[in-house]
């Protein structure tokens, strides 16, 4: 056996049992014996490189000072994060993977029809030089999971489906770059109020869960109530009206102008326009006549051009705020029963992200009936010009002139 094979053989044997300075020594031991050339030779026999072998033999002669008590580097030591190096890499994949982001509502996770592989790419044509599989690690660390292929569909898929992301997400964009507010709006789902079980769990004192009703019956003094949310993209701030009453288009307008009056105005007081981002359906459907006629009224009201994006149909899940606002908010309450209004708003109230997320909420209890009609003169009277590009899910309302 010649020198390189023995100590490849002795490196290989004992490695296992070592920490990384442990091996770094045990190298710097042979270099050392061998002398001149011996750094070299123990490199190729061990696939430790030399610059981590050099700082092994300083650290034999006591030219460098030993690491504290319980580390195997100095601190700050090692190789350097690429966001280190890169530290505008999360924000560009952020931006990359956002207008195609969905997932559960209720859940903090998503996911995205790119691939990794193509994100790598778009990156690289930006100036980042980034491997895929360091696309797919970031991209965990953000909150994306990877789906199997049915979690994918979301129902009948629309022939303009990918289009009319791309104009929602350019519009927004356009929106945004002068400092124009935009929201994403939606209704979450409906809660029971009291002494019910709600999905999640927590951590009480060992073997004492909190008692709840067996049965999911609603009680007549509290029923349910309707969080609807507005999401301001550019503050990263959500508004919640907690609705006792019917989930309607007067409901959801109603949310959006105590929003504007007690939070928007005062955040925008230049604005003279707003982007609302909405699903296709529901109490803000692209199909509601109250929807719109109670746009008109808002409008009139603040003086503002509100220009409205719907999603296409199926994508309720890609709207920003399931992912920005309601999973953190369900994150927030998991496992508490909601026994009252004042739990729900103070749980709601009460939701943070990492990222600096606040959000304010707001009892309603106003009535808001079902079943209101809203006739073809009064249809006529709204002041509604209709994109070029699916005037039916892309639309502005203009204030009444004084």
């Amino acid at each position: 056996m010649d020198t390189h094979e023995a100590i490849a053989y002795r490196y290989a044997h004992l490695a296992w049992a070592l920490d990384e300075r442990g091996r770094r020594l045990l190298a710097a031991t042979e270099a050392v014996v061998l002398g001149r050339g011996g750094l070299m030779a123990v490199a190729r026999a061990t696939g430790l490189s030399r610059k981590a072998i050099a700082l092994g033999i300083r650290e034999l002669r006591g030219e460098v000072p030993p690491p504290p008590p319980g580390r195997v580097r100095r601190p700050g030591g090692g190789r350097k994060s690429l966001e280190a190096h890169d530290p505008t890499l999360r924000a560009d994949l952020e931006r990359l993977v956002e207008p195609t982001a969905r997932g559960d509502p209720e859940s903090p996770l998503r996911w995205t029809s790119k691939s990794v592989r193509r994100l790598a790419d778009e990156l690289g044509r930006q100036g980042h030089a980034v491997s895929h599989q360091k696309v797919a690690e970031v991209l965990r660390e953000l909150g994306y999971s990877l789906q199997a292929n049915r979690k994918t569909r979301e129902g009948s898929q629309h022939p303009d489906r990918d289009a009319q992301f791309a104009h929602l997400n350019a519009t927004a964009e356009a929106f945004l770059a002068v400092g124009d507010p935009v929201i994403s709006v939606d209704t979450k789902k409906k809660e029971l109020v009291g002494e019910f079980k709600n999905g999640g769990r927590e951590w009480p004192p060992k073997e004492q869960p909190e008692e709840v009703q067996v049965h999911d019956f609603p009680q007549p003094e509290l029923g349910r109530v309707s969080p609807y949310g507005v999401y301001d993209l550019a503050a990263n701030a959500g508004w919640v009206s907690v609705g006792i009453d019917h989930d309607t288009a007067a409901f959801a307008v109603a949310t959006i102008r105590r929003w504007w009056e007690r939070t928007g105005r005062a955040r925008y007081p230049h604005a003279q326009r707003l982007l609302l981002t909405a699903d296709g359906g529901g109490s803000n459907g692209s199909r509601l006549r109250l929807w719109k006629w109670e746009l008109q009224r808002l409008a009139d009201a603040s003086g503002l051009e509100l220009t409205v994006c719907h999603f296409p149909p199926g994508t309720s899940k890609w709207n920003q705020i399931e992912h920005r606002l309601f999973s953190y908010i369900s994150q927030n309450w998991r496992g508490k029963p909601l026994v009252s209004y004042a739990v729900i708003l103070s749980l709601i109230a009460a939701t943070t992200t990492r990222t600096g997320l606040t959000v304010e909420s707001e009892l309603d209890s106003n009535r808001y009936p079902a079943g209101i009609k809203i006739t073809d003169a009064q249809l006529a009277t709204i002041r509604i010009e209709r994109d070029a590009f699916h005037g039916d899910w892309n639309y502005t309302i203009r204030p009444h002139v004084a």
